[in-house]
């Protein structure tokens, strides 16, 4: 996935792990949109997941969201419309989220994972190209049946 720009969110819980991304990735020339939060106080995150995946519908562009864990910014992500957010532990993870998904959020866990894997995660997040082929359908799938409110099978 091409980007020359990118989206942040994070709880406190991710915001060391925030900075060291953010760092990383303003160390390779991207623009960085960083919707908080700036501290490691206290903070409810759904509120603060949404701008940023505001930023994926409204620009196009991919977003890393961050939380002690990663579980509760990934479901509120997946809320946003258009959103494919996931939540990933290994290089696996962002491999195949961004090949097989076409995933356009990576959720990263600060409490869970080290700032090594963290950074090499994201790189192959945003190198990762989607593979498209049998995966077209799936994503497409995927979409529309967030658009329904009950399962038509």
């Amino acid at each position: 996935m091409y980007t020359t720009r990118i989206a942040l969110g994070t709880d406190h819980a991710g915001y060391l792990l925030k900075e060291a991304v953010k760092a990383h990735l303003i160390g390779k020339g991207l623009d960085i949109i960083d919707e908080g939060t700036f501290s490691g106080e206290p903070v409810d995150y759904p509120a603060i997941i949404r701008r940023a995946c505001a930023h994926t519908i409204e620009q196009g562009i991919p977003a890393i969201v961050f939380g002690g864990s990663g579980q509760g910014e990934a479901i509120a992500a997946n809320k946003v419309p258009g959103i494919r957010a996931a939540r990933c532990l290994t290089l696996e993870d962002a491999r195949l989220a961004r090949s097989h998904n076409d995933a356009n959020v990576l959720s990263l866990a600060g409490r869970m994972t080290t700032s090594e894997l963290a950074l090499q995660m994201v790189d192959v997040f945003l190198e990762t190209p989607f593979e498209g082929g049998r995966h077209i359908a799936r994503v497409k799938d995927i979409e529309e049946g967030a658009r329904v409110p009950f399962f038509d099978e």
